[in-house]
């Protein structure tokens, strides 16, 4: 019954991580240490510190560099070069995924807070390459992070994405508040139920979630 929900549907928006990869396969433990890493050589702080203030930043901020932006007049872009530099070695392909996307109606893109170079070495190593249209980064929305809505804004305006014709897939609950008050059709991608207004469906498996489409 989930196929008549989405019959509006032309313009689909991805997340990246834990959302077009399944969380078990864990890239962003190693982001984690990254960024920790990150922090405590660009203010100067312990290891404890560092990550504290990783988490604290990400909760307040939306993410860890933006709070780093705001409070250190951190640099952006060499921040996200370096916590991006991660093994993806043990990543698999899904083909069964691929065919799915491609079988949607209309557009495709990936939406990430990460970089665009580093969600392009993700979906090349899940064997996604080549089927979305355009992949914006945090960088596309000048640093402004999901879940704030000026930065779905920005993105949407850049690639002229109708909230009403569009759906958004996420891991992250927050992270579909304001594409849900633009008007978008929600999807929550996890293991776990989340429990929201703004959230329209779940599933646990993003893969049999499209095959559901055809």
């Amino acid at each position: 019954m989930v196929k008549p929900a989405f019959s509006h549907v032309t313009q689909w928006v991805f997340d990246l991580d834990n959302t077009l990869y399944p969380p078990h396969m864990r890239l962003f433990d190693q982001i984690e240490v990254l960024m920790t890493d990150y922090v405590v050589s660009a203010i100067g702080v312990n290891r404890a510190e560092a990550d504290r203030l990783r988490s604290k930043y990400w909760r307040q901020y939306g993410t860890t560099l933006a709070g780093l932006m705001a409070e250190h007049d951190l640099d952006p872009d060499p921040y996200l070069h370096a916590v991006h530099q991660v093994d993806m070695s043990h990543m698999e392909p899904d083909p069964h995924l691929a065919e799915n996307i491609r079988a949607l109606p209309g557009r495709c893109v990936v939406y990430t807070n990460g970089s665009a170079p580093y969600a392009e070495r993700v979906l090349s190593a899940r064997g996604l390459d080549g089927l979305f249209d355009a992949i914006y980064g945090v960088e596309h929305a000048e640093y402004r992070p999901k879940p704030e809505r000026a930065a779905f804004e920005s993105i949407f305006e850049k690639d002229g994405i109708s909230a009403d014709k569009a759906a958004m897939f996420e891991d992250e609950p927050r992270n579909l508040a304001a594409p849900y008050e633009m008007g978008m059709r929600t999807v929550h991608v996890a293991p776990d139920r989340h429990e929201a207004d703004h959230i329209h469906h779940h599933t646990d498996d993003l893969t049999a979630f499209l095959g559901q489409m055809r």
